[in-house]
């Protein structure tokens, strides 16, 4: 090379930053997906069963939430008792085959789901499903 010439380009791309970018969000998104929510409606502490049945994905599910209150939640708006069965038929307005999901907080006293099952069932939903979670999973409530 001489004084005056124009210096040569090194044309090589450098990927090692772009890796490091990539990886860095690979860790980020695997820490913050567990944290991520499930289902809709409020945070409950859903009672333990030693096996509970695998959830159907086939068909379209409306899920009922009753927080340890007993305050009623369809999908995520909450919802009044006397509400509900209008609540829950605009829900399922466009598929006729819906089936009606019911997560309850372990602490309610089952009078209060069974009367949530019965209110379903007088609004022309039957077959309504309970939602628990596996006996050696973590609460949050304990």
């Amino acid at each position: 090379m001489q004084l005056g010439e124009p210096g040569r380009l090194q044309s090589a791309i450098n990927i090692t930053p772009l890796v490091d970018v990539v990886l860095v969000l690979l860790i980020i998104f695997m820490v913050v997906a567990p944290h991520m929510r499930q289902g809709a409606g409020p945070d409950v502490d859903m009672p333990a069963t030693a096996t509970p049945p695998e959830q159907a994905a086939d068909r379209a599910r409306i899920l009922v939430t009753i927080d340890e209150h007993g305050s009623l939640w369809i999908d995520d708006k909450p919802i009044a008792a006397e509400g509900l069965g209008d609540g829950l038929r605009a829900a399922a307005a466009t598929e006729p085959d819906t089936k009606i999901v019911i997560k309850g907080d372990a602490r309610l006293p089952f009078g209060e789901v069974r009367k949530t099952m019965v209110a379903i069932e007088l609004a022309g939903f039957h077959g309504v499903g309970l939602i628990a979670e596996h006996a050696g999973t973590a609460t949050r409530g304990g």
